[in-house]
């Protein structure tokens, strides 16, 4: 479907040739200025799902013939999350390009079927860094630097950097963190600034808030939201529509003491019922007409024919599982699951294409110490999935469970350190190789069956520098990859300093393994699998952050099927 303002274009050239230059004007003034921007803030609490409600909404949009994006401001100093715990912040997201971001750019990408870059997820010490650096080469000529319009600046830059590439119809920036906040004070007042350079009608805010529900009264109450909302006005910002998170159903009456007391139209109040599935919000947004309502306050076209076919069979196939299988998820973080949360999600794709319901069984991997533990955790489970990490907690655990999984021919799939766990679990019991390790956990080992990259070893910053984003694959003919992809030459994106340590190569070969999929330029191995194993396969790079709504990943699909199979068996 060719975009809004494709179709736009067209019509002004047709006018052309007809000498109605008069509409011609009218058209480019109301149609073709710099893409519209809309701002997403939230209230209350964290966690409302900022995030999704932005990807809900971009999707409507993307739906109905518009070019979106969407990027996420956040208001922490790191540069990026790359050297954060996971329990501070869940999963570091990798986009195709190496960036280190938020998971929220996870969310976007699995909704729009669309990569994000760099370019969509800017920090607070990422603007602070920038100016800093402009201030040491002397870009202010002697200016005292200060919040504002230094700091401002920088952040209105980054506001309209994806705008001015001409792909985007529309612009959708998420303000991280809450009102009242004092990091987020800046990116307020960036965008309040914004709002006057901007004309009216090419941008507007939205403002996530909390309903709660007071149980011994029965009453759902407004004033948390009357309060958010009165923060965001003293930093300047009028919300032009409330997305009201709920438990419960809001009815007239308080959707108008919600307009009246928020100073926003009736319209403009917008019920965001818990749902059982993130990937119900667009459908529950669509009801709502959130799309209808952003529309017209942007004055932009709202008859145009809504494609959502391809996101209901999904959810279709979601909601009407023929069978069911327990995967196993064995990680060093599974208190906390947003810490793998492409890998759940990417289980969640590749159920509903196999008709399945998946359940995870979290297990942390420090609890799997001897056989009566491997039997209790995972004695049950349909498959075994061997989560990413880093560092020496939970390690053996992980070890232990690889060789679970290859003895009782249990469907298994290892991702990064899962992969490089399964290496080292067949070195010592198979190669008969002594305290054969990983150089990251054990720099002493005899067998460094898992090394250091080579360009690795002189690095000691730790933020950015790990070999990072999409890299090519060659897959052998007659493997299993092959067979899952379907073609010769693939692109997975990476998060790893430590390999496959190829001076071993030939042993497990001989001993049966296969070395599936290679890196064309660096012969670094990426794939393994054992091909007497029912299913057992092992990947140095992350597959999960590649897999959408739309195009679930190949491999995770084929580890469910496996699953159900072995559940058949």
């Amino acid at each position: 479907m060719p975009s809004p303002k494709k179709i736009c274009q067209t019509q002004i050239k047709l006018a052309i040739l007809h000498n109605r230059l008069d509409w011609v004007k009218k058209t480019s003034m109301a149609n073709l200025r710099t893409p519209k921007h809309i701002f997403v803030t939230g209230g209350v609490t964290s966690s409302l799902g900022k995030g999704i409600i932005s990807a809900s909404l971009a999707k409507l949009l993307q739906a109905r013939g518009f070019s979106v994006t969407i990027q996420k401001f956040d208001p922490y100093i790191n540069i990026d999350p790359g050297t954060l715990n996971p329990y501070e912040h869940g999963e570091c997201y990798v986009t195709e390009d190496g960036a280190e971001t938020d998971l929220d750019l996870g969310h976007y990408e699995r909704f729009l079927n669309v990569p994000t870059s760099q370019a969509n997820n800017i920090t607070t010490g990422r603007i602070y860094y920038n100016v800093i650096t402009k201030e040491r080469q002397g870009e202010y000529l002697g200016k005292t630097v200060q919040v504002v319009p230094h700091i401002t600046n920088e952040i209105k830059r980054n506001f309209f950097l994806l705008s001015e590439t001409g792909k985007y119809d529309i612009v959708i920036t998420e303000i991280g963190g809450c009102v009242g906040d004092i990091e987020s004070l800046p990116f307020l007042e960036a965008v309040r600034q914004a709002r006057w350079e901007l004309p009216q009608e090419d941008i507007l805010v939205i403002h996530l808030t909390l309903i709660p529900y007071l149980k011994k009264a029965g009453e759902l109450k407004t004033k948390p939201t009357q309060h958010s909302v009165k923060l965001l006005s003293e930093a300047g910002i009028q919300p032009n529509i409330l997305v009201c998170r709920t438990e419960y159903p809001i009815p007239a009456e308080i959707r108008k003491k919600l307009a009246l007391f928020c100073n926003v139209h009736l319209n403009a109040v917008i019920e965001s019922i818990d749902a059982d599935s993130i990937y119900d919000v667009p459908l529950l947004m669509k009801k709502e007409k959130l799309d209808e309502t952003v529309l017209q306050k942007l004055h932009l076209p709202t008859n145009q024919e809504i494609n959502l076919e391809e996101w209901k069979a999904f959810l279709g196939k979601l909601k009407n599982p023929t069978s069911e299988v327990t995967i196993a998820l064995v990680g060093k973080y599974v208190e906390l699951p947003d810490a793998y949360k492409s890998i759940a999600e990417a289980l969640i794709h590749a159920g509903a294409t196999n008709e399945c319901k998946i359940n995870i069984q979290w297990i942390k991997s420090e609890n799997l110490v001897n056989q009566a533990d491997l039997e209790h955790y995972l004695g049950e489970v349909e498959g075994i999935l061997i989560a990413p990490g880093f560092g020496e907690r939970g390690i053996e655990g992980k070890i232990n469970a690889c060789r679970y999984a290859r003895e009782n021919d249990i469907p298994f799939f290892g991702i990064c350190l899962g992969m490089q766990c399964a290496v080292v679990e067949f070195a010592r019991n198979v190669l008969g190789l002594e305290n054969a390790h990983s150089f990251e956990i054990n720099p002493q080992t005899p067998h460094p069956v898992i090394d250091m990259m080579e360009e690795q070893k002189k690095i000691t910053d730790k933020g950015g520098t790990m070999r990072l984003g999409s890299y090519p694959c060659e897959l052998k003919d007659k493997t299993l990859a092959k067979q899952i992809y379907g073609k010769k030459r693939i692109n997975e994106r990476h998060r790893h300093r430590y390999e496959f340590n190829n001076q071993y190569l030939n042993q497990f070969v001989e001993a049966g393994i296969v070395a599936s999929g290679i890196n064309p330029d660096s012969d670094l191995v990426e794939i393994i699998e054992l091909p007497k194993h029912r299913y057992y396969i092992g990947v140095q790079y992350h597959p999960e952050l590649k897999s959408t709504v739309l195009n679930p990943h190949p491999l995770f699909v084929r580890f469910v099927r496996e699953a159900i199979g072995y559940k058949a068996r």
